[in-house]
């Protein structure tokens, strides 16, 4: 069940940072706003290995320890956590002297790219783990 588990945060973290990079590409084209300052595409993709990979070790650690409730414990703290996570882009204070249009435009950018992870993982893990 962990090498399984395990496949799921890898295989949703390079879907979610491929998915992150794309949307990157996309929001700078409809703002034309360079976010090079602030953001890369291997933050991107670290970001999201990392949170997926984390997700799955917690969603096998709560299966093993409540077989009958451990997926929906899972679920909530991933869902709660998610949320939790868009507090630091909303809150982030750029310098005075920074670009003004990305400390306009980043703020939701950021928000959107913290819940590709959660999604990512949601879809893909019915495709690896059968409840």
């Amino acid at each position: 069940m962990f090498k399984k588990s395990l496949f799921v945060g890898i295989t949703a973290g390079v879907l979610a940072g491929v998915a992150s990079i794309i949307f990157t590409m996309v929001y700078k084209e409809i703002t034309f706003v360079d976010f090079s300052p602030v953001l890369h595409a291997s933050n991107l993709i670290g970001a999201c290995m990392f949170a997926c990979i984390l997700a799955s070790i917690g969603f096998w650690g709560l299966t093993k320890i409540s077989p009958k409730f451990g997926e929906i414990i899972f679920n909530f703290l991933f869902t709660i956590l998610t949320f939790a996570s868009i507090l630091g882009p909303i809150g982030y204070k750029f310098p005075l002297d920074f670009n003004e249009e990305i400390t306009m435009y980043f703020p939701f950018l950021a928000i959107t790219l913290h819940f590709f992870p959660a999604l990512i993982w949601f879809a893909v893990k019915p495709l690896f783990i059968r409840s």
